[in-house]
């Protein structure tokens, strides 16, 4: 399972024109899962992402999680996260889990992340499977890579 986290001022997700998720200060996590990935893995990768300190302390330094700052959440599942792009120039999703198993997964680390101290009410979701348009302000850039 990999997250690829982004500190953001506002981010937003459309489905067909209708606006399904919002947040303002916190990360948008694109959420990849693989075919050997369980809900111990979700469990795991939510909890670094919850705790990661991509957030200015007092003095400017990345220092504080996105539950120091009293964050929002917007996950959104990403299967091309998972990709195998060593060789070739087309990428391949051999290692990536089936939608069933997918879903699932993203499912769970949503259902987490609701239940976890940031509460149901700071966590937006995109719409899995969907065709989604993602909008965000990045805020510094930060960008991080996320895997176990």
């Amino acid at each position: 399972m990999k997250a690829l986290i982004q500190r953001v001022k506002q981010a937003s997700v459309k489905v067909e024109g209708e606006r399904v998720g919002s947040i303002r200060q916190g990360l948008l996590v694109l959420l990849g899962v693989e075919a050997t990935d369980d809900s111990n893995t979700a469990g795991k990768l939510l909890e670094k992402v919850l705790r990661y300190r991509v957030f200015s302390d007092d003095q400017g330094r990345m220092n504080r999680s996105v539950l120091d700052v009293g964050g929002e959440v917007l996950v959104v599942s990403q299967f091309t996260l998972v990709a195998d792009t060593r060789k070739g120039l087309r990428p391949s999703f051999s290692t990536a889990a089936p939608p069933s198993h997918g879903e699932v997964l993203y499912e769970e680390f949503v259902r987490l992340a609701r239940e976890s101290d940031l509460g149901s009410q700071r966590v937006q979701t995109g719409r899995f499977g969907a065709d989604m348009e993602v909008a965000l302000v990045n805020d510094g850039p930060v960008t991080f890579a996320l895997e176990l």
